[in-house]
C-alpha cells in the first residue's frame, strides 16, 4: 500500500469514530460503514477525497475524507481528518430534535422498576 492512502480500520480509528480498533474492523466488516456506496474490507485505503457512510451504532456520519492518519491523537487533531457533509449534518440534527420530543418510556422511572412501572412499559 502506497503512503497516499490508510487502511479504513486505522483511519476510523485515528479520527475517533470507534474506541478501538477492533470495533473498527467489525463495523467495516459488519457493513456499517461504506466508502463510496460500496461495502469493503477492513485492510482497504483510505484516499483524501473519499465519501465514507458510518454507522456507530448512536450516530449516522457522512464525512468526507480531508487527512490521513494512522495513529490516533486528541479529538481536535481528529477532526481535522473529516468534513461533514451538510446533508449528514442536517439529518443528525433532526434525529437529535425527535429525541428530545419523544422521551423514552423508561427514562422516569428510578432505580429498578416495579411490577407496576413494568406493566406501564410493556403498554408501549
Amino acid at each position: 500500500m502506497s503512503t497516499d492512502s490508510v487502511r479504513i480500520d486505522k483511519w476510523l480509528w485515528a479520527a475517533r469514530f470507534f474506541k478501538t480498533r477492533s470495533i473498527a474492523t467489525d463495523a467495516v466488516d459488519g457493513g456499517k460503514v461504506r466508502l463510496n456506496g460500496e461495502r469493503v474490507k477492513p485492510a482497504r485505503g483510505v484516499k483524501t477525497g473519499d465519501l465514507l457512510e458510518i454507522d456507530n451504532g448512536s450516530t449516522e456520519w457522512e464525512v468526507v475524507v480531508d487527512g490521513l492518519s494512522d495513529t490516533r491523537g486528541s479529538a481536535s487533531v481528529a477532526q481535522t481528518l473529516y468534513t461533514e457533509t451538510e446533508r449528514s449534518i442536517a439529518e443528525r440534527q433532526k434525529k437529535a430534535e425527535q429525541r428530545k420530543l419523544f422521551r423514552e418510556p423508561g427514562e422516569a422511572i428510578k432505580g429498578r422498576p416495579t411490577k407496576r412501572d413494568r406493566r406501564q412499559i410493556d403498554k408501549l
